[in-house]
C-alpha cells in the first residue's frame, strides 16, 4: 500500500457520516490505498466496457442475429458452472487470513479440479442441450465455450491472493488486456466470416490471456488436497457459492415471470426497463463486489473500522447513485419515447418503479459483504435462499397487474429479505440503525428536493411541449436542486469530500 496517505475515513467521528480531518497512520494508508484501487478498478471496468461497446457496434454489422442467438444459447448454463467451478475460492482466500501456504496450495488443486470437472459436465450436457434447442451446431459451441471454465479454476487462487494483497492496479490492467484481446480477436474472426465462432473464440482468447497474466503475476504451487485440512475453507466457499447462485437466480426470476405469464412483448418492455434502471449502479456494484471486500476483510476483527467503512462508503455511494436512479425514474416519461421511440412506451411504468429499487440496491450491496467479511457467509447464504422463495411469489402475484405489478414485487418483498440482513450485520459490528440512517441523510435530502423540483417543472410545462425541451429542463432543474440542497444543507461534508479528491489528485500528479 502507498505510504503516502489521504484520510477518507476515521474510526472516531464527532458527527456520523462526516469525513474526518485526521486518522491513525495505518488507517490513513489503507484508506489511501482504497481510493487508489477504486479508481484503478473503475478505470479498468470502463476501458473494458468501452472496448466491448465499440467492438459490438462493428461486429453486429458483420454477423447475423442467428449468430448472436447461438452464442447466447451456449452461455445459458455457463454462469452456474462458473460459480460451481470457482467454489468461492477467491473470496475464501480474501476472508480467511490465517490459511497456511499448504492449505492455499490444496485449494489451488481443488480449483483446477473443479474447473476441469465443470467443463466435463458442460461437455456431457452439450448434446442434450443442443437437442433441446433443436440446434445441432450448438453441441460444439457449448463445448468450446465451456473451455473457459478450466482457466478460471486454474487462476482462482492467484486471483484471490492478488485481491487479498490489494493489487487491484494489476488486476485492472489484466482486465483491460483481456478486453482488448477479446475485442480484436472477435473483430478479426468476424471479418474472416467465422460467424458465431468469432464470438466464442474471441471470448476464449481474452479469458486465456487474462489467466496467463494473473498466474504469472502471482503463481502458487499445488498440493494434494486433504479434506481434514481445508474443510473449514471449503465450507466457507460453499456458502459463498450457494449465495451467488441464489442471488443471480432470483434476480432473473422477474424476467422469467414476465415472459411466462405476460408474454414476449411484456418481457421485452420489462427487460429493457430493468436494464435501464440498473445502468447507473452497474459499475458501482462491480466495485463493491471486487475491491471493497478485501479492505473489509483486512479489518474483519475491528468493529469500529467496519462501522466507519460501512458508514462512509454507504454515504459516498448514495450521493452518486440516488440522484441518478431516482432522476431516471422522474424523467422516464420523456426519456423513453425520445431515446427509444414511442413503440417502447410500455417501458415507462416499470422503469419508474425499478429506478427506486435500483437506488436502494446500490447501497444494499455493501451489507452482505460486511457480514461475509466477519465470517458469517452462512447467514448471507440462507438469506439469499430465502429471497429465492419470497421474491418469485411476489413477482407472480404482481404479474396480475402487468409489468408494473412485477416491478412493485421488488418494492414490496425486498424489504422482508434485507431487513434481517441489516439487523444481523448491525449486531455483528455493533452499529446503531440511527448511525446508518444519518449516513444516508445528505443523499436523501437532495433527492427529495430534486423530486419536488422536477415534479413542479412537469406541472408547469404545457402538454404539447417538445420532449427534448421538457427532458432538458427537468434534468437541469433536478440536478441543480440536488446539488444546491446537498451543498447548502451538508456543506461541511461536501467540502471534506472535495478536499479528499483534491489531495488525492495532487499526490497522483
Amino acid at each position: 500500500m502507498d505510504p503516502n496517505a489521504i484520510v477518507i475515513f476515521n474510526s472516531k467521528q464527532t458527527t456520523a457520516g462526516t469525513f474526518p480531518a485526521a486518522a491513525a497512520s495505518p488507517h490513513r494508508r489503507m484508506d489511501q490505498s482504497l481510493v487508489r484501487n477504486l479508481i484503478w478498478r473503475a478505470a479498468g471496468d470502463w476501458i473494458s466496457q468501452i472496448l466491448s461497446w465499440a467492438s459490438l457496434l462493428i461486429v453486429v454489422r458483420l454477423l447475423t442475429p442467428t449468430d448472436f442467438g447461438i452464442a447466447a444459447m451456449a452461455v445459458i448454463l455457463l454462469p452456474y458452472l462458473r460459480y460451481l467451478g470457482e467454489f468461492g475460492i477467491p473470496r475464501t482466500i480474501i476472508n480467511m487470513r490465517d490459511l497456511t501456504e499448504d492449505q492455499i496450495a490444496q485449494l489451488n488443486t481443488v480449483g483446477l479440479m473443479l474447473g476441469v470437472g465443470c467443463f466435463t459436465i458442460a461437455a456431457l450436457l452439450a448434446k442434450p442441450f443442443a437437442a433441446f434447442f433443436r440446434t445441432s451446431a450448438l453441441t460444439w459451441v457449448v463445448i468450446v465455450t465451456s473451455l473457459t471454465l478450466i482457466p478460471q479454476g486454474f487462476r482462482a487462487v492467484s486471483e484471490g491472493l492478488l485481491s487479498r494483497e490489494m493489487r487491484f492496479r494489476l488486476l485492472a490492467g489484466c482486465e483491460a488486456v483481456r478486453a482488448i484481446v477479446a475485442a480484436l480477436a472477435t473483430l478479426v474472426l468476424a471479418y474472416l466470416h467465422f460467424g458465431y465462432w468469432a464470438l466464442v473464440l474471441g471470448n476464449l482468447a481474452g479469458t486465456a490471456i487474462r489467466t496467463v497474466l494473473i498466474v504469472r503475476a502471482r503463481p502458487h504451487r499445488f498440493a494434494l488436497p486433504h479434506l481434514s485440512s481445508i474443510s473449514a475453507a471449503l465450507r466457507f466457499g460453499w456458502h459463498v457459492m450457494v449465495s451467488l447462485v441464489a442471488l443471480n437466480s432470483y434476480q432473473s426470476l422477474d424476467n422469467i415471470t414476465a415472459g411466462r405469464v405476460l408474454g414476449r412483448a411484456a418481457l421485452g418492455f420489462y427487460g429493457m426497463a430493468w436494464t435501464l434502471a440498473n445502468v447507473p449502479i452497474e459499475k458501482v456494484t462491480s466495485l463493491v463486489t471486487t475491491v471493497i471486500p478485501s479492505y473489509l476483510a483486512t479489518v474483519q476483527n475491528e468493529p469500529a473500522a467496519l462501522r466507519r467503512y460501512l458508514r462512509a462508503l454507504t454515504e459516498a455511494i448514495a450521493l452518486v447513485t440516488f440522484p441518478a436512479t431516482v432522476g431516471l425514474g422522474l424523467v422516464a416519461h420523456e426519456l423513453v419515447p425520445l431515446a427509444l421511440g414511442h413503440k417502447w412506451d410500455g417501458v415507462v411504468a416499470p422503469l419508474q418503479i425499478l429506478s427506486l429499487y435500483a437506488g436502494f440496491r446500490s447501497i444494499m450491496a455493501l451489507v452482505p459483504k460486511v457480514l461475509t467479511a466477519v465470517g458469517d457467509a452462512r447467514y448471507v447464504m440462507w438469506n439469499d435462499l430465502a429471497a429465492l422463495v419470497v421474491l418469485p411469489i411476489a413477482f407472480y402475484i404482481g404479474s396480475h397487474w402487468g409489468t408494473r405489478g412485477i416491478a412493485y414485487g421488488w418494492v414490496a418483498a425486498y424489504p422482508f429479505v434485507v431487513v434481517p440482513l441489516f439487523r444481523k450485520t448491525f449486531q455483528a459490528i455493533k452499529m446503531k440503525t440511527s448511525e446508518y440512517l444519518r449516513a444516508l441523510r445528505p443523499a436523501t435530502d437532495g433527492v427529495l428536493v430534486m423530486a419536488a423540483a422536477v415534479l413542479l417543472v412537469k406541472l408547469r410545462l404545457h402538454p404539447s411541449q417538445s420532449l427534448l425541451l421538457a427532458l432538458t429542463l427537468e434534468v437541469f432543474v433536478g440536478a441543480s436542486a440536488y446539488c444546491a440542497t446537498v451543498f447548502l444543507m451538508h456543506r461541511q461534508r461536501v467540502l471534506a469530500l472535495a478536499g479528499v479528491l483534491k489531495a488525492f489528485r495532487r499526490r497522483e500528479s
